[in-house]
């Protein structure tokens, strides 16, 4: 079992910036790839950015060059470091952990980014 607890959302103006953070408990070694999705009112939930456990990363076309995910180096906490936010990144952001085996995803509970312009 692994628990996920986000962390840092906020009001902030259009191109400002936040940083998210995700805590990972329980079975962190069983862990392969970290991301971090959104959801947008009235839109699917979608991948914002992506990272395995080798350290390879990929992101949305949206927030290529504005966002940077990252892990700590104890493995137990994953970042999204949001810079020049627009009104569009508005969004409910979850952290979405995968294990290595049987590809199992567990969720947080989401935290809210609102970005007023």
């Amino acid at each position: 079992q692994v628990q996920l607890v986000e962390s840092g959302g906020g009001l902030v103006q259009a191109g400002g910036s936040l940083r998210l953070s995700c805590v990972v408990s329980g079975s962190i070694f069983s862990i392969n790839t970290m991301a971090w999705y959104r959801q947008a009112p009235e839109k699917e939930r979608e991948l914002v950015a992506a990272i395995a456990s080798e350290g390879i990363t990929n992101y949305a076309d949206s927030v290529k060059g504005r966002f940077t995910i990252s892990r700590g180096s104890a493995k137990n906490t994953l970042y999204l470091q949001m810079n020049s936010l627009k009104s569009e990144d508005t969004a409910v952001y979850y952290c979405r952990a995968r294990t290595r085996y049987a590809s199992i995803d567990y969720w947080g509970q989401g935290t809210q980014v609102i970005v007023s312009s």
